[in-house]
């Protein structure tokens, strides 16, 4: 019999590369896809007991997005030697299971991040992803706010929804907050994961490859 939280929580296996995910897709393919006109408003959120106690909604894609870069607060990022996206999904999955979520939610929150950060710094190597990590990838890449970095693929979404999300949960210099933490973790921990995007023998006083893509994320910064 199939486990119904497979697909719940989204386990199901769709393809990690997002050219294979998009070929022929009408709103993802070609050099002008089309963007369907949605606004914020148009994604209320429902409420839960996981929702009064995290301030979040129980759906664990939404949850990904609200705790995605919990690891980067100073209590996390300097009392850890692990990255702080590592270090995150631990302190994520624990949350969850405290605030009321089963154990497969939580176990797909902690999967996701995992497989977001291959140990070698790209993802060549694999072929298959679940459907929320493949959704919260694709996430991480352009939407605005909780997830945005370095605005790759922006033109699958129509500019009044950034518009209106960005209106709705300003970024605050969000571009330029994370940058500077990449920084710092770098200094405090040369090994970290983020070390996987630099250059190779990468040291302090290097400028970093990953830093400097955020902060030249064109997409939002008009809304930074």
């Amino acid at each position: 019999m199939t486990d119904p939280n497979v697909v719940f929580y989204g386990f199901t296996p769709v393809p990690r590369d997002p050219d294979v995910l998009f070929d022929g897709h009408p709103t993802a393919s070609g050099d002008h896809p089309k963007q369907d006109n949605y606004r914020v408003t148009d994604f209320p959120l429902p409420d839960s007991q996981v929702v009064r106690e995290v301030k979040a909604f129980v759906q664990t894609y939404y949850l990904a997005c609200l705790l995605h870069d919990i690891g980067t607060a100073e209590r996390f990022l300097a009392t850890t030697k692990l990255s702080f996206e590592f270090k995150g999904a631990i302190v994520a999955r624990d949350l969850i299971l405290k605030a009321g979520g089963v154990e497969d939610q939580a176990d797909s929150w902690k999967y996701h991040h995992d497989r977001t950060n291959p140990p070698t710094g790209d993802d060549s190597g694999w072929v298959l992803n679940c459907q929320i990590d493949q959704l919260l990838q694709i996430h991480l890449m352009f939407l605005p706010r909780v997830a945005d970095n370095v605005g790759i693929r922006a033109n699958l979404l129509h500019p009044a929804l950034i518009e209106t999300t960005c209106a709705a949960y300003p970024r605050n210099g969000w571009s330029e907050c994370f940058a500077q933490t990449i920084e710092r973790e770098l200094t405090l921990k040369p090994w970290c994961h983020t070390s996987t995007f630099e250059v190779p023998n990468w040291k302090e006083g290097i400028t970093s490859n990953f830093a400097s893509d955020v902060r030249g994320n064109n997409v939002m910064r008009p809304y930074d």
